[in-house]
Formats: structure tokens, sequence, C-alpha cells
């Protein structure tokens, strides 16, 4: 755990039935095989000080606009080759769009198109294919940035 994020890591992550605190998090692609790799390359727990994954899986981008506006999303993760609206279009969007946009990472299929993630504003980019050590520390780094306001460097 970061020094001094104990009280706030409990404002932003959300009680489920269970009780537990959970991040949610938002798992935008078109194709359901891209959604599994992500699942299963980040995990439910990406690292031990965050907290479980809550993953909200959308085919369609109007149902990441829907679960984005029901608020209480910790952190986006969008498939920059979705169709037919791509994850990089979205982030731009919510960037310009929203007051407070969670935090967004983008997954390009090739490490040469991170700068075009970059200009679509995201906060993180991973490409494929994924690699679970790399997506587990770029997701756990951007739900700490969500939890602490301290945006990441990398």
């Amino acid at each position: 755990m970061l020094p001094g994020t104990a009280d706030t890591i409990q404002a932003v992550t959300h009680p489920n039935s269970a009780g537990s605190a959970t991040a949610t998090v938002v798992l935008y692609s078109n194709s359901a095989e891209f959604r599994d790799r992500v699942r299963i390359a980040v995990g439910r727990r990406p690292a031990p000080d965050v907290p479980r994954v809550e993953w909200l899986e959308c085919a369609t981008s109007a149902k990441v606009v829907a679960e984005i506006d029901e608020g209480e999303i910790d952190l986006v993760i969008l498939d920059g080759e979705a169709q037919p609206t791509g994850g990089m279009g979205l982030a731009r969007q919510f960037k310009y769009e929203l007051d407070d946009c969670p935090p967004i990472l983008v997954v390009v299929a090739r490490r040469q198109d991170a700068w075009l993630a970059h200009w679509s504003l995201a906060d993180a980019v991973i490409s494929a294919p994924l690699d679970p050590v790399e997506a587990a520390e770029v997701v756990a780094g951007q739900l700490r940035a969500r939890v602490t306001g301290i945006p990441v460097v990398r």
C-alpha cells in the first residue's frame, strides 16, 4: 500500500454484495476473445495493494457510455482495434467530455501504435500480445493513480 492512502482507497472502492472492496473496471471490445485475454492477463487482483477487480464487460460503444454514465468506474480498458467504434476514439471523447473521467488504458495491436493511443489522451497503453506481468502492473498503477490522484509516469 502506498503511504497515506489507506483512507483514500476506501473512498473510491465499492463494496460488493459480499461486503469486500472492489475496483470496478469497464472492459470494452467487440471481441469476446479479446475481453477474455485481458481478464486472464490482468487477473482478479493485479497487485496485493489494490482491490479485487470487478469486471464490467462491454461489447458495444453504447454499453461503455452507459456504464460510465452510471458512475463509480475506477478504470476503463479499451480495445484500440474494436469495431465499429475504436477504443482510441472513445478515449478521446471521454477525456474531452467527462469532468471526472476515470483513467483510461488502451490496448493496441502493435507497439508502434502507442503514439495513437497517447494522441487519444489515454492514461496508459499496452500492446498485444499481452504480457500478463506488464498488464497487471499497468492496471495496478492506474488503480493506484485513481486512489491517490497522482498520475502514473511511465
